[in-house]
């Protein structure tokens, strides 16, 4: 057991660091962030020193369950891919402009409009996908406008964060811990909807009281008549691909709530979208565009990165579990079907900023999954609200971060930490608390 913890502990830390550093390794062009790699090595290392077996490994991947990794991924992967193809066609970089450029004078109406459409969006999308076209954009207005991003910032992350925990599909984390105890796409709506509007609200206050003082002044460029063009340098509408986009998304999330009833796993139904759209888009830019790099461009966009840390912290937690590990932690946080979702929306949520959400869920769905169902509901909103407590807590908190700096705006990690936690406690009391009276 001893070399197995170490060797978790050591990569669990070494990514951690990764995550606030941000060091990178270059090949060609592209550049590669090392918090993967670093998972990946220690998962290697467990392997080669015998820790866990080889056969081991594959078994679990490959384990005919709701809440095998490859499945897992290949939902979110499928619905980010459909986002992707969305915003791709323009219409996430339309609904900035209509926020941006019709907003004038008053940083709160800014602010409230952001806050709505990002949290209506990531209801429907994927909250990386909003974090990754809407953070540019506010980047770039507050330069021009030459007003402080931070809470327009801190907004976007916080509703993007707080309302994926809406659907099951809403964040790899949910489907990891719900489908482990075989929550339907039905019954997991009808339980954190509530948990989610509440969170949702109670998060937006916050941040309105923390930055009250500067979000109920104008925007003395726009007020003064100085016209701030588009953030956006490319929101041009391409119709028909974002018709089709739109109607593949709605057919998706209608499926999904129907899936227990037709008998066909989400993964499958998202996959079989996701590869319809990309079909319909590929003869479309040969038949119009005459050309396959808007596709292509598209299918980059993908978070790639998510497979070998998703894969590589299944085989550490597989690790922990064969060694004996995971039946301690049960024993001591598990108190049994009565276990409540106050406790473990805590305890998720502060684990979520040492191990990262994913890892996080991929251990708590082997400690809690089969023992409480309250426990599941109370991990899923810690492991979403936990997000916006640093920027190790999600895979959206790490790009998010990286967007930042690519457009030189600080700020600071205890900055962050801050403002999140200051959001985050009540948030998580407040859903967590609705979570108790719905179940």
């Amino acid at each position: 057991m001893a070399l197995s913890v170490i060797i978790a502990g050591i990569t669990v830390l070494l990514m951690v660091t990764t995550v606030l550093v941000k060091p990178f390794i270059k090949v060609g062009s592209h550049k590669i962030g090392l918090y993967w790699v670093v998972c990946l090595i220690g998962a290697l290392t467990l392997i080669l020193t015998g820790e866990i077996s080889f056969s081991s490994v594959i078994l679990g991947i490959t384990a005919k369950s709701s809440v095998n990794p490859l499945k897992i991924l290949t939902l979110f992967l499928s619905m980010t891919l459909l986002s992707v193809y969305l915003g791709d066609a323009g219409f996430f970089d339309f609904i900035a402009d209509k926020i941006f450029l019709r907003t004038k004078g008053g940083k709160i109406k800014l602010f409230l409009s952001l806050y709505a459409v990002v949290s209506i969006l990531t209801v429907f999308t994927s909250n990386d996908v909003i974090i990754l076209t809407f953070t540019p954009t506010i980047c770039i207005f507050a330069r021009k406008a030459k007003i402080s991003p931070l809470p327009f910032l801190l907004g976007e992350f916080v509703a993007a964060n707080t309302w994926s925990m809406t659907l099951i599909v809403g964040n790899p984390t949910n489907v990891y811990l719900a489908q482990s105890a075989g929550i339907t796409f039905a019954e997991y709506l009808s339980v954190m909807i509530l948990p989610a509007i509440t969170g949702g609200i109670v998060g937006l206050g916050m941040i309105l009281l923390i930055f009250r003082k500067d979000l109920f002044s104008p925007i003395t460029h726009v007020s003064h008549g100085l016209m701030i063009t588009s953030p956006t340098t490319h929101a041009k509408i391409v119709k028909t691909p974002m018709f089709v986009a739109i109607a593949h998304l709605v057919v998706c999330i209608v499926l999904l709530a129907i899936s227990d009833f037709i008998g066909v796993e989400m993964w499958l139904i998202c996959l079989f979208l996701a590869l319809s759209l990309t079909v319909f888009d590929l003869i479309y830019d040969l038949a119009v565009v005459k050309s396959l790099k808007p596709i292509w461009r598209s299918i980059k966009k993908e978070p790639y990165d998510l497979i070998p840390f998703v894969l590589s912290m299944f085989v550490i937690v597989l690790a922990l579990k064969e060694c004996g590990l995971i039946d301690i932690l049960n024993g001591l946080l598990v108190t049994g079907k009565n276990s409540d979702g106050l406790s473990f929306g805590i305890l998720s949520a502060l684990s979520a900023n040492l191990l990262n959400n994913i890892p996080m869920s991929v251990m708590f769905e082997s400690i809690i999954a089969s023992e409480s169902i309250p426990a599941v509901y109370g991990a899923v909103i810690g492991s979403n609200v936990g997000a916006f407590i640093s920027p190790v807590g999600a895979l959206a908190g790490i790009m998010w971060s990286k967007i930042l700096g690519d457009y030189g705006v600080k700020f600071p990690f205890a900055k962050f930490v801050l403002y999140g936690s200051a959001v985050a406690l009540p948030t998580l009391l407040a859903s967590s608390g609705v979570l108790l009276l719905v179940l």
